[in-house]
């Protein structure tokens, strides 16, 4: 892809992405996530009605008289997005491919977070980490986002996914509380115990972006097929249905680990298919969180 074809891609992605942020998810991301950090600002006088669990008991004690503790949104929160651009991501039979469909998932959480004044980070990761994009604000710094969600590969072809590397990159180079949406297909090594970890620092999102054929084989006859992550190639013949059945097994034991190891850890996991509409989704879960 040329450097024209990406700036025209950023360009389309930019005006259709940051229409939905600012007119869907703006207020929705606001109240689901500010508010959720609270700093102390200061101390008054207790005032009849007030949560007695706020009393601070050392200045009550120095004045003789009750003071509660006041506290205030935090002004500023980091969203960091965890990104798989590993080769399993550029597979997709429906609308889009799943690195696409995750390229327009980050940019409409990175406009929603900067028009909250928040600042937006990235790690990009395969089976290593990619690259790491400090959170910073600023609409310069989101189309900058967006243009490496479109167009960075992998330094390595043929490696698998390993979701706990970026977790663990996460834990290690940022210290404050964040937002952390993770967004993979998450065929990956097992990462539950990095995963366990990282929600109990952060606030956590699970984003399982995967396809259609990614759950269960059409019926195509006999067809050669490629392992995106580990390059193999195989002949199979779909109209078997043990391996339809076991191809669809395969898939929903993956799925099932993910699932479990999220609810297990406290984490949240949005489920996205390729060709569905992700405004309804991201929409429910903003509602009911």
């Amino acid at each position: 892809m040329t450097t024209a074809e990406i700036l025209k891609k950023v360009r389309r992605i930019e005006i259709k992405t940051k229409g939905l942020s600012n007119h869907i998810f703006a207020g929705e991301y606001h109240s689901t996530f500010k508010g959720r950090g609270m700093s102390f600002s200061e101390v008054r006088e207790y005032i009849p009605g007030d949560d007695v669990k706020f009393i601070d008991w050392n200045v009550t004690a120095r004045f003789n008289t009750p003071y509660v503790k006041v506290f205030e949104e935090e002004r500023e929160l980091i969203v960091m997005l965890l990104v798989d651009i590993s080769s399993s991501s550029l597979f997709g039979t429906q609308q889009r491919l799943k690195r696409e469909l995750i390229t327009e998932l980050g940019a409409v959480l990175s406009f929603s977070a900067t028009t909250n004044n928040d600042k937006v980070g990235v790690i990009f990761f395969s089976d290593k980490i990619e690259k790491y994009i400090p959170p910073k604000k600023g609409r310069g710094h989101i189309l900058r986002i967006i243009r490496e969600l479109i167009a960075l590969e992998p330094a390595t072809t043929g490696g698998d996914t390993n979701v706990a590397v970026a977790l663990e990159f996460l834990n290690n180079v940022i210290k404050k509380k964040t937002i952390a949406f993770v967004m993979s297909d998450f065929v990956s090594r097992p990462y539950e115990s990095a995963l366990q970890l990282a929600a109990r620092k952060h606030d956590l999102l699970g984003i399982h972006v995967y396809d259609k054929y990614d759950k269960e084989l059409p019926p195509a006859g006999l067809i050669q097929v490629e392992d995106a992550e580990s390059g193999q190639t195989l002949w199979i013949d779909t109209e078997d249905k043990t391996v339809r059945n076991n191809y669809g097994a395969a898939f929903e034991k993956k799925h099932k680990y993910c699932t479990q190891v999220f609810r297990k850890s406290g984490a949240s996991l949005l489920n996205v298919r390729t060709d569905e509409d992700y405004v309804k989704v991201l929409q429910g879960y903003f509602k009911t969180r």
